[in-house]
C-alpha cells in the first residue's frame, strides 16, 4: 500500500489536471493561478527552512573527516578530506554538491560464512549523477520558453544534447537519463528487501511525480504535439506578470505543468530539502580545526565552579592524614 498509495496519487493529480486543461472555464485555475501559489509555497518554505536551520545553535563541534587532520608542520595535511579552512570547506562541499563525493564511497557490509565482505554500489553513485546533472541541463534547456531572445548558451546546451539524433524531433541524451535514474532508484526500492522495509510513501512519490513530469513531457515532445509557440507564450506571461492562456495549449500540457507545480509545492516540506540542507550540515561545512582553535558550546551559561586549588584546600587535613600528596600551599 505505501507504493500504490503515492502511485494512484500521482495518477490522479495526471487525471484532473487533464480534465481542468480541457475544461475551458479552468484552464486559467491550472495554467496561471495554481503555477502562482505553487511557486510562492515552494519560495516561502525554501527560505524559511533554510532560515531555521542557520539559526540552529551546533553545540558540537562534528565535522566528518576521513583525511589527516593539520597538527604538526611535519605531518602532511588532507585539506580536501579534512579542511582546516575555509578554502578546504568550500573545496569539500563542491565535490559533494558537483560529484557526490560520499555517495560515490557508499559500501555495504555482508557476511558470508566467516568472511566478512564490503560491497561499494556505484551503479547507486552513476543513476544519482545521471539524474540530476540531467534535471539540471533540462531546467536550463527549458529557460527557452522564459526568455526572449533565448540567451545563446542554451541554443549551444541543446545543440550539445542533442547531438546523437534518434528520430524527429531530436531525443536528448539528458531526456532519457532524467527517466533512467528516477526509474533506477524506484526499482532499487522495491526490490532490495532491507531499502523496502525502511521505505515510506513519502519516499516513493516523488520518484512517481519526477517519472510523471518527465513521462508528459516525452509524450509532448515526441508523441502528442503541442502547441510551442502557445507554449512559450503561456511561460512569458507568467514571468512577466501577464499571464495570458491561448486556446490552442494541448490538456497533456496542463498535466505536465501540474505535475510540475505539485513537486514545487511539495519540495519544501519533503526529503528533497536536501538540496538546501547539504549546505547547512555541520557534518560538512565546518573546519576540522579542533587542535587549532577552542571551539565553545553556545548553548553554556554561567555555572558556580568548585576549582581543584578550592577544593584541596577544603580538605587538606583529611588528604594529609590519609598520606595522599599534595600541591604545596599557594604562599601568603
Amino acid at each position: 500500500m505505501k507504493t500504490l498509495v503515492p502511485l494512484l496519487v500521482v495518477l490522479a493529480l495526471a487525471a484532473v489536471a487533464f480534465l481542468g486543461g480541457g475544461a475551458g472555464g479552468l484552464r486559467a485555475l491550472f495554467g496561471i493561478v495554481i503555477p502562482y501559489v505553487a511557486f510562492a509555497l515552494f519560495a516561502a518554505g525554501f527560505v524559511h527552512r533554510v532560515f531555521r536551520w542557520a539559526k540552529s545553535p551546533v553545540p558540537y563541534h562534528i565535522p566528518t573527516t576521513c583525511g589527516q587532520q593539520k597538527s604538526l608542520p611535519w605531518v602532511k595535511a588532507n585539506n580536501l578530506e579534512s579542511p582546516y579552512d575555509n578554502l578546504g570547506v568550500a573545496g569539500r562541499l563542491a565535490m559533494e554538491v558537483l560529484f557526490f563525493r560520499s555517495l560515490f564511497r557508499n559500501s555495504s557490509l555482508e557476511i558470508q560464512g566467516k568472511r566478512l565482505l564490503y560491497r561499494d554500489h556505484k551503479i547507486l553513485w552513476v543513476a544519482a549523477m545521471a539524474f540530476h546533472w540531467s534535471l539540471l541541463v533540462v531546467i536550463l534547456r527549458h529557460s527557452r520558453f522564459f526568455t526572449e531572445p533565448v540567451p545563446y548558451f542554451v541554443t549551444l546546451l541543446q545543440s550539445l544534447d542533442g547531438f546523437f539524433q534518434v528520430g524527429e524531433p531530436v531525443l536528448y541524451l539528458t531526456t532519457a537519463a532524467f527517466l533512467l535514474g528516477p526509474a533506477y532508484l524506484l526499482f532499487r526500492r522495491l526490490t532490495i528487501p532491507q531499502i523496502r522495509y525502511i521505505s515510506l510513501p513519502s519516499d516513493y512519490f516523488p520518484l512517481f511525480l519526477i517519472l510523471g513530469i518527465g513521462l508528459s513531457g516525452g509524450l509532448m515532445r515526441h508523441f502528442f504535439r503541442t502547441d510551442v509557440e502557445a507554449v512559450k507564450e503561456l511561460a512569458l506571461g507568467l514571468v512577466t506578470l501577464r499571464p495570458v492562456v491561448p486556446d490552442t495549449v494541448s490538456p497533456l500540457f496542463f498535466v505536465h505543468l501540474f505535475l510540475v507545480s505539485s513537486l514545487f509545492a511539495y519540495f519544501p516540506f519533503s526529503k528533497l530539502m536536501h538540496l538546501g540542507g547539504i549546505l547547512l550540515s555541520p557534518t560538512r561545512n565546518l573546519a576540522n580545526d579542533s587542535r587549532r582553535r577552542r571551539h565553545v558550546n553556545p548553548w553554556n551559561y554561567p555555572v558556580p565552579v568548585h576549582t581543584f586549588d578550592e577544593w584541596q584546600e577544603e580538605y587538606r587535613d583529611k588528604l594529609e592524614a590519609a598520606g595522599i600528596p599534595l600541591d604545596p600551599e599557594p604562599a601568603q
